[in-house]
C-alpha cells in the first residue's frame, strides 16, 4: 500500500510491527500523546528521546525523535505548523508524555484535507465494519 492509499484510503492497515521496527532499530524512545490545550483534541501521536525532550523544553516548541528518518524532527520547521509547548505531563510509570499545546499555524498533520489545507489533527478517520471512514467535520 502506498502512502497516498495509506493517509487518504479507507482500507485497514493497522501498523501492528511499529514498535518492533523501532526496537531493531536500537532508538531510546517514549511515546508521546500531543493535545490541544484549548479543544482537548488529540492532534499526535508520536516518539521523543531524550535529545528531542530538552530541544522541546528549552525552546517551548515541540520536537520528536523520527523513527522512521532517526533524526530529529522540529515540528512545523518545513510546514510552518509549529506546536508552542504549553506543559508537559508524565504518566505514573514514566514511560510515556503528554504535550499540551497551542498550535501554532493551521494544523497539525501533514496530510492535506479536501481544500488543500493541513489538517487539525492526526485523527480524522474511524473504523467503521473494518474499514476506515472520514469523520464528519473532522476534515
Amino acid at each position: 500500500m502506498n502512502h497516498k492509499e495509506l493517509e487518504e484510503g479507507n482500507q485497514l492497515a493497522l501498523d501492528f510491527d511499529k514498535i518492533s521496527k523501532i526496537v531493531h532499530n536500537g532508538v531510546n524512545v517514549v511515546p508521546v500523546v500531543v493535545q490541544d490545550q484549548k479543544t482537548k483534541d488529540v492532534l499526535i501521536l508520536a516518539y521523543t528521546n531524550l535529545e528531542a525532550l530538552q530541544y522541546t523544553l528549552q525552546n517551548n516548541i515541540v520536537a520528536f525523535w523520527s523513527t522512521s528518518r532517526n533524526e530529529l524532527w522540529k515540528k512545523g520547521e518545513t510546514s510552518g505548523n509549529r506546536l508552542k509547548l504549553i506543559e508537559v505531563r508524565v504518566n505514573c510509570e514514566q514511560n510515556s508524555l503528554l504535550y499540551l499545546v497551542e498550535l501554532e499555524g493551521t494544523g497539525s498533520c501533514h496530510t492535506l484535507d479536501s481544500r488543500g489545507k493541513f489538517r487539525h489533527s492526526c485523527y480524522y478517520r474511524k473504523i467503521e465494519k473494518e474499514r476506515l471512514e472520514k469523520i464528519a467535520g473532522v476534515e
